[in-house]
């Protein structure tokens, strides 16, 4: 990792190294929970230009933030994460 950056910068955050990449799966009461995290999610991609990979169902979304140069996470990385971690109404 680079940028002075770790695991402990976006608490909650499973780090995996090869691809790099940043994962967490989040769950909510219900799809109207689900639907609202999801909408915020797409106001802060478009927002910043990143679209994660998510996967969802009606009361979970796993989101992947991959590393955006391929090689190494970096903060933009991390910052995106504690974003997303805020959307979602906690750490």
């Amino acid at each position: 990792m680079s940028s002075g950056t770790d695991a402990s910068t976006a608490p909650g955050w499973e780090v995996r190294d090869k691809p790099p990449l940043l994962f967490r799966r989040f769950e909510f009461d219900g799809y109207p929970a689900t639907r609202a995290f999801l909408d915020a999610l797409e106001s802060l991609s478009k927002e910043t230009g990143y679209y994660p990979d998510l996967g969802f169902a009606a009361k979970h979304v796993n989101v992947t933030v991959q590393a955006r140069d391929g090689n190494a996470l970096t903060a933009v990385d991390y910052e995106f994460a504690t974003r997303v971690t805020a959307l979602a109404g906690g750490p």
